[in-house]
């Protein structure tokens, strides 16, 4: 059955219980709903397309790296942030996880959460099933909410596929073993695994502000490519913004800006401030522009 089919059998069927008097959705009822919109976004060929282009970052980074070190020669260069981790990864080849998050946070993985994201509201608008789905008893602000919950749980799931497609390539090509952190300390593989999911768990985090401004966007057009373009587009603008001297005094505002902060979390001890600046502003994100949404998409004219 397609969405379309699917979306008005559901709102046909549930049209009883619009009616006055009738009982408001128990939270069973909504965990369906938002079972019912994961299971139809991952089962998406475009979903499983960025996916799988996500995983074949680490993919090509490790590999890379095994051909150019061959012969014994090394790669990258020192600095122990960001893409810098490189330099790393023929030592221990869980360090390709972090240099595959830092290589696809500030482009590959925020623009996927802007496919999501974009598409959320404006492609059900755009496919005619936006109004059965508001047939349904859940209301917009329950559909709301549930459309960006299922954003967030696509913003986890992408980026532990990157780490996972990480880890598993730098376990065949490089050998594994003791980390050494920025700070220039050992610590256990265990310890180093910890780490990289808690790295791997504030990457994605990093990344509500983007679901939510991308959500604001879907509610904003009817199309739903308009609204991915117009949200990817913003994400490169922001990040254009960020790397201009003159706006240094505006940067720190922006959702980009402490994204790469979670290499403070192979600090010993480890640097909190850049990582809680980063998290307290995507908070900001989330609630400025998922109020924004919340108050556009409630007062729209829904006729699709």
């Amino acid at each position: 059955m397609s969405r379309a089919e699917s979306a008005k059998a559901t709102g046909t069927a549930e049209v009883a219980a619009c009616t006055p008097g009738s009982p408001s959705p128990s939270p069973l009822w909504t965990f369906g709903l938002l079972r019912s919109e994961l299971g139809i976004t991952f089962r998406r060929w475009r979903t499983l397309a960025l996916l799988a282009v996500l995983a074949g970052v680490p993919v090509l980074v490790g590999v890379a790296v095994r051909i150019e070190t061959s012969d014994g020669s090394s790669v990258g260069g020192g600095g122990g942030e960001g893409p810098a981790f490189i330099a790393q990864i023929t030592n221990n080849g869980l360090f390709l996880v972090f240099t595959a998050l830092a290589a696809t946070l500030p482009f590959f993985l925020p623009m996927a959460v802007g496919v999501i994201a974009g598409d959320a509201i404006a492609g059900e608008a755009n496919a005619g099933t936006l109004r059965y789905l508001l047939v349904a008893p859940a209301g917009r602000a329950r559909l709301l909410l549930v459309k960006y919950a299922t954003t967030v749980v696509f913003c986890l799931v992408a980026t532990l596929v990157v780490a996972a497609s990480a880890l598993a390539v730098g376990a065949l090509l490089f050998p594994l073993g003791e980390v050494t952190t920025i700070s220039g300390t050992r610590i256990g593989l265990a310890e180093g695994l910890a780490r990289a999911l808690l790295i791997a768990l504030v990457v994605a985090a990093s990344l509500i502000g983007v679901a939510a401004l991308g959500l604001f966007v879907s509610t904003l057009t009817s199309s739903g490519i308009a609204a991915m373009a117009t949200t990817v587009g913003l994400l490169i603008t922001v990040q254009i913004l960020d790397q201009i001297p003159q706006l240094e005094a505006v940067q720190p505002y922006f959702f980009s800006h402490y994204w790469l902060s979670f290499a403070d979390l192979l600090r010993d001890p480890v640097h909190w401030d850049g990582l809680l600046r980063n998290l307290g502003l995507q908070a900001v994100y989330a609630a400025v522009f998922g109020s924004a949404a919340w108050a556009r998409f409630t007062s729209r004219d829904v006729t699709a």
